[in-house]
């Protein structure tokens, strides 16, 4: 093909994919996603002194008290039941067992000092069934959860998710070579850890412990968010090959988030709504353990949205931004 064939059908391919999308200015409003983005950062943080964090026994170690029960018992009551006794916060969990016959149970969990011993694994079921003659409360088992196996896991975790990060960074500058993919690969990253500070923050304003379940969104949210900031970059990769040399980096994005918003934002409205339709199935059936999953999930997911979108891409676009500038100056 000719230069001058090979032009004209660069400039009809220009025109084609500016007529088909709306280009919306992100870059101009970079400051104002960097301020939402830090003012959700000082708000997790405050909530840690409001609220409180609240470990899990599978982290800092306790007990596990299990019994059976019949009828309803609502579990706010239980823990406060417990907590009069024992001196310490009890987290109650309701469920079932099928060990021979169906029966309803509910778990206390604490942690204290003193050991909880037979003696007083008796006083204690003795209150609860003071409290509540008519639920036929009685001791299954009790079992105590060492702290160092919970520290181990939670080590492991952390490993995983560090080197899912580091990873990813390796990948994403391979990929993206093109477009710096080292800077492209540290920034999503950071979107990420972004992600992952806001779910933090839901467990911690939510009174949700750190248990298994956090462990869990983090790991799931790792893959999830990245997912749509990669689509992203591969769309600025595209288009640099499409529209002029001269095109600057900021109206490049532009037009590149202007041309992924709606798939991103249709794929995050798809998951977001399964998610919710579980929440809502969760809090009218009364199952907190899918809660503790499904509202963090939900919070994870549309923080990635907003990341991939808002986020990752305008970090990155001010840093070569102003790297090409410095280097323009020398």
């Amino acid at each position: 093909m000719s230069k001058s064939k090979k032009k004209n059908t660069n400039q009809t391919n220009v025109e084609s994919l500016l007529k088909q999308v709306k280009v919306r200015d992100f870059y101009g409003n970079r400051r104002k996603f960097f301020v939402l983005s830090a003012v959700l950062m000082v708000l997790v943080l405050a909530s840690c002194f409001i609220f409180g964090v609240k470990i899990s026994i599978e982290f800092k170690g306790g007990t596990l008290a299990t019994y059976s029960y019949s009828g309803s018992v609502n579990e706010n009551d239980l823990a406060s039941a417990a907590k009069d006794y024992l001196g310490t916060s009890v987290n109650v969990q309701t469920g079932e067992t099928f060990t021979g016959e169906r029966q309803t149970t509910f778990t206390l969990s604490f942690s204290m000092e003193k050991a909880f011993d037979a003696s007083m694994q008796d006083e204690l079921l003795g209150k609860l069934k003071e409290k509540f003659p008519d639920a036929n409360i009685e001791s299954l088992e009790t079992n105590d959860v060492a702290a160092t196996s919970g520290r181990t896991f939670l080590a492991k975790c952390l490993v995983a998710a560090t080197f899912a990060a580091i990873v990813l960074i390796f990948y994403i500058a391979w990929r993206f070579k093109r477009i710096s993919g080292w800077s492209a690969g540290a920034f999503a990253v950071v979107a990420l850890v972004h992600d992952l500070i806001v779910v933090f923050g839901t467990f911690v304003i939510c009174g949700f412990e750190i248990d298994s379940n956090f462990m869990a969104v983090i790991l799931t949210i790792l893959g999830y968010s990245v997912n749509d900031t990669i689509v992203i970059y591969d769309r600025i990769r595209e288009n640099q090959n499409l529209l002029p040399a001269d095109t600057k980096l900021p109206h490049l994005v532009n037009i590149s988030l202007s041309q992924t918003m709606k798939r991103t934002i249709r794929t995050s409205v798809t998951t977001i709504a399964a998610m919710l339709i579980v929440t809502v199935f969760a809090v009218i059936r009364n199952v907190p353990s899918i809660q503790h999953f499904s509202i963090p999930m939900t919070v994870g997911m549309i923080s990635g949205c907003y990341s991939s979108l808002c986020l990752a891409p305008m970090l990155w676009t001010a840093w070569k931004t102003r790297a090409k500038k410095e280097k323009a100056e020398d």
